[in-house]
């Protein structure tokens, strides 16, 4: 792994998605080492540079894209006029609902609104008036749909129109409820639905992912050779080709082209094509949107590191654990269904199935690290390598995704 500044902060992001399921922007959960949530940009210009550098970047549609990140903003950090000069298209300023609404408040936010910063308002209560001036001054509003109830939020809606807000249906845990949000007419959606299956009854997996499972069964075989397991790929030739030309790609800067597989196997060992294909098993052919198959790469990188980091026997273990967590949503199919099918170790079907042995342990910490529950964190590794595998785990997500596309 590179040597990357360490941050005194621990920071992840949690996808914004529009109505179509693609990310429009990202909202920064973020702890200092003593475990508080920052008040402000501490050593402003590492972490800024973190910001634009690694943590606003996304590979969309065949390039690097930055898209905005919230920034939750308490008010003692407002009227302290601590806002370091951040450029005002990459970050929305997010107000907490349990800042204290002063005349003095409103007036900064106003301040900061005709400096022409976005502003979202979190937190909001309809019950309670002291968040009404903040509506004429805020641009995206966002609704807790877990705390308010689906069944209320449309008189609400009503209630709000004349304001012209932007809507941000937050705490969307369902795909169900992401499409009750979508015909209440929300424009902006946050929460973990996209992590949970909708699985099709009697479902099989499909045809060149037989294959890659194939493959994956072979690759685990001690006896298994490199001509053994180019017979089994052979069994689908575009699929070969797949991989010969994202192994062949510039992510690996090789000094010869590869021409057979099993070429590829003895330049870079059994390791990395196993690597390859557990990538090409992950890579979908639905409709799904490229945000899973990105989580699904920085889960699984982000499980090795901390098992290298941690002194853990089988990294590779650990990084397909983390890579297939999120299989079932991708296919559609239970992970108990998934399990039947796949051949895989028992020890890492149970982490998967019931996060068992040290493979499950490491996905939690994944787990709890994307959710910003940093207070959860084992103290085995100290907390700014956290970060730093995180950050590096979203830059190499975004290299793969650039070698898969043009592969």
């Amino acid at each position: 792994m590179a040597e990357e500044p360490k941050l005194e902060v621990l920071m992840a992001r949690q996808p914004i998605y529009t109505k179509s399921q693609d990310v429009v922007a990202f909202e920064l959960l973020f702890r200092d080492s003593e475990g508080r949530f920052v008040e402000g940009l501490k050593d402003e210009d590492a972490t800024l540079g973190v910001l634009m550098g690694t943590y606003s970047s996304i590979f969309k549609k065949g390039s690097i894209k930055s898209v905005p990140c919230f920034l939750k903003v308490t008010d003692s950090f407002l009227l302290n006029n601590d806002v370091p000069e951040l450029p005002r298209e990459s970050f929305v300023l997010e107000l907490l609902g349990h800042s204290d609404i002063s005349p003095e408040l409103i007036g900064r936010v106003k301040g900061l609104a005709r400096e022409g910063y976005r502003l979202a308002l979190a937190d909001y209560d309809p019950r309670d008036p002291k968040f009404e001036p903040l509506l004429n001054v805020v641009h995206i509003l966002k609704l807790d749909i877990q705390l308010l109830g689906l069944d209320n939020i449309p008189p609400l809606l009503q209630k709000l129109r004349p304001y012209q807000l932007e809507l941000l249906a937050d705490k969307v845990e369902t795909q169900d409820e992401f499409r009750r949000c979508l015909e209440m007419g929300f424009g902006l959606y946050m929460g973990y639905f996209l992590n949970k299956p909708e699985p099709v009854k009697g479902k099989k997996i499909s045809g060149n992912k037989v294959v890659l499972l194939q493959l994956l069964a072979e690759l685990q075989r001690p006896a298994a050779t490199a001509e053994s397991i180019e017979q089994v790929a052979l069994n689908d030739p575009a699929l070969t080709y797949r991989i010969l030309r994202v192994v062949n790609s510039a992510a690996f800067n090789l000094q010869r082209e590869i021409s057979s597989l099993s070429h590829a196997i003895a330049l870079l060992g059994v390791e990395q094509i196993k690597r390859w294909v557990m990538l090409f098993l992950t890579s979908s052919d639905s409709n799904k949107p490229d945000e899973l198959t990105r989580n699904m790469l920085v889960r699984g990188r982000f499980c090795e590191l901390l098992a290298e980091m941690m002194g853990r026997d089988e990294p590779i273990n650990h990084f397909i654990v983390g890579l297939l967590s999120q299989l079932d949503v991708l296919l559609d199919m239970s992970m108990d269904d998934l399990m039947a099918q796949v051949p895989l170790q028992q020890e890492m079907k149970d982490a998967l199935l019931s996060r068992e042995h040290s493979y499950g342990e490491m996905l939690q910490q994944i787990e709890f690290y994307e959710r910003g529950n940093f207070d959860q964190l084992s103290s085995a590794l100290d907390r700014p390598f956290y970060e730093v595998a995180y950050r590096h785990s979203l830059n190499w997500a975004q290299q793969i995704m650039q070698a898969m596309q043009n592969g």
